[in-house]
């Protein structure tokens, strides 16, 4: 290949796939890259870079950050070598600086490869994508440091590769890290999903949706109004399923204009609350809006835990039995 193409929605993400690029098809020649980023730099200077062959090596790296920065007629140049690119030279380009002309990105496809550096939104691909990342990784984490990191993250994944160089500098490469290794160098516990937030509450799991709200107001840098919306709509897909004719997920799904597997949780939760119980939480989330408006003096974080701990402790949960078997009364 000669060609790369890396993009995605974290710019941290993005820096750290062209690092490990670069190291990968430079090694340890420093001399054999050539970082064409600034804005001041032509497409010429681009192609001549790409035409030129390495000095006392086997293989020239170019690298240009921000290619969205051209118009396409201006890459015109640059599409035109990649039609028929130089053996010895791998240019990598990243995404960024406005929209990235098709036209280069396709003909990127045809000699090279393009990385989507994104991490997957559900939480199985998630989980995946995270255990490939620790296994490339410069340290192994066991599967408890593994989990702690994946937890502790949640959405800021662009702190991921400084942390594991940290891990790496600290107990050198290749070393094996447990929890007790991994604690010191966390921080600020990141951004969690909306999912995590609402599963939480769904499940009945009031310090786990106090500790998820937290990090959406805090590292998550959410507004209160927004996680607001989130729950908004949350309990309105229960509002319009309840009384409905729906049998199962998939006329949930069509109900809803959502996928089942969303469906169906909200069809689940719908039947647990009843009219009722979705009625108390539409009522809450109104009152919860009106006082984030200004209508109650209590700071909006604490505004939004309330409304939170009120919508976790409203679903019914399973009677516990003593030693009897008998259901305990509460």
């Amino acid at each position: 290949m000669n060609a790369w193409y890396v993009k995605g929605d974290d710019v941290a993400l993005v820096t750290d796939e062209v690092r490990r690029l670069v190291r990968e098809l430079a090694g340890d020649d420093s001399m054999a890259v050539e970082d064409l980023s600034g804005e001041e730099i032509p497409v010429s200077a681009i192609v001549d870079a790409c035409l030129t062959p390495p000095f006392l090596g086997d293989r020239r790296v170019v690298v240009v950050r921000e290619v969205g920065r051209f118009r396409t007629e201006e890459l015109e140049p640059l599409i035109g070598w990649l039609a028929d690119p130089l053996p010895t030279t791998a240019l990598v380009l990243t995404a960024g600086g406005g929209q990235v002309s098709q036209r280069l990105v396709n003909a990127v496809k045809k000699v090279g490869h393009v990385v989507d550096t994104s991490v997957p939104s559900g939480a199985k691909a998630r989980t995946s994508w995270l255990t490939t990342r620790l296994h490339e990784g410069p340290v192994k984490l066991d599967a408890a440091a593994g989990a702690l990191l994946g937890e502790h993250l949640g959405e800021d994944m662009g702190r991921l590769g400084n942390l594991l160089e940290s891990l790496a500098a600290s107990y050198g490469e290749g070393a094996r890290v447990g929890v007790d290794e991994v604690l010191p160098f966390l921080g600020e516990a990141g951004g969690v999903a909306p999912w995590d937030l609402t599963d939480a509450i769904d499940a009945g799991d009031t310090a786990g949706a106090l500790s998820y709200v937290q990090r959406m107001l805090g590292a998550g840098d959410r507004h209160p109004l927004v996680v607001l919306a989130t729950l908004h709509r949350h309990y309105q897909a229960m509002l319009r399923l309840d009384g409905a004719e729906v049998r199962d997920e998939n006329e949930a799904a069509a109900l809803l204009g959502v996928s089942p597997f969303p469906a169906k949780k909200a069809l689940n939760q719908a039947r647990r609350l009843g009219s009722a119980g979705i009625a108390r939480a539409v009522a809450w989330l109104a009152e919860a809006d009106l006082d984030l408006r200004g209508a109650k003096a209590w700071p909006d974080h604490l505004v939004v835990e309330v409304l939170v701990a009120r919508l976790s402790r409203l679903a019914p949960r399973p009677a516990r039995t003593g030693a009897g078997g008998a259901a305990r009364r509460r």
